[in-house]
């Protein structure tokens, strides 16, 4: 199943342009690198959602909290381990 999970931004690391910029995300303190070209609004402390590697949407904390919740019940976390 393809799912987008929800992470907290918490650093730009790279930045070619506007657009083309990539940032670290914590998920639920596991963090990954991701793809912020989808989301150029996206500033640290906006919460996104995050699929195969790209921000795709910003959304917010609480809607990311559940959503996150209910997929750590689900067992849906998986891919997240280091």
């Amino acid at each position: 199943m393809c799912l987008s999970i929800p992470g907290k931004l918490i650093e730009i690391t790279s930045q070619l342009d506007e657009v083309f910029r990539v940032g670290k995300v914590s998920f639920d303190g596991i963090i990954k690198e991701v793809s912020l070209t989808l989301v150029p609004e996206a500033v640290i402390g906006d919460y996104v959602m995050v699929h195969v590697g790209a921000a795709i949407s910003i959304i917010d904390e609480d809607e990311a909290k559940k959503t996150f919740d209910i997929l750590k019940q689900l067992g849906e976390l998986q891919d997240l381990a280091p």
